[in-house]
C-alpha cells in the first residue's frame, strides 16, 4: 500500500535550519512529482514547494530563496531543506505525490516544525 512518512521536524530558533525527509513506498516514486505542504492551526493547507519527476522545482513566494526541495529516487525520499526559518514557518509539514499538478492525497501524518525563541 501507499505510504508516506515525514520526519525531521522539531523546535528551532528563528534564523535556524531544519531538513525534513519524506520516505515513500507503495508506488513508482520516480514517475511522480512530489510536494511539500504545510498547515498551521486554524489555517488552510499551503503548498510550499514541489519537484517534478524530471527535477523541476517550484516554490511559494513566502519561502523562495530560503527553502530547497530535492529528491533521491534511489532512496525513494524527498527532502525539504529549510534555512533562515521564521516564526511564520511554524506548521505541520506534509508531503504528497503529484501527477500533472494534481495532488494524489497520499498524505502521511506530517511532522511539526516550531520556530520560536
Amino acid at each position: 500500500q501507499v505510504q508516506l512518512a515525514e520526519s525531521g521536524g522539531g523546535l528551532v530558533q528563528p534564523g535556524g535550519s531544519l531538513r525534513l525527509s519524506c520516505a515513500a513506498s507503495g508506488f513508482i516514486f520516480n514517475l511522480y512529482g512530489m510536494a511539500w505542504y504545510r498547515q498551521a492551526p486554524g489555517e488552510q493547507r499551503e503548498l510550499v514547494a514541489s519537484i517534478s519527476s524530471g527535477g523541476t522545482t517550484n516554490y511559494a513566494d513566502s519561502v523562495k530563496g530560503r527553502f530547497t526541495i530535492s529528491r533521491d529516487n534511489a532512496k525513494r525520499t524527498v527532502y525539504l531543506q529549510m534555512n533562515s526559518l521564521k516564526p511564520e514557518d511554524t506548521a505541520v509539514y506534509y508531503c504528497d505525490a503529484q501527477w500533472a499538478q494534481y495532488a494524489m492525497n497520499y498524505w502521511g501524518k506530517g511532522t511539526l516544525v516550531t520556530v520560536s525563541s
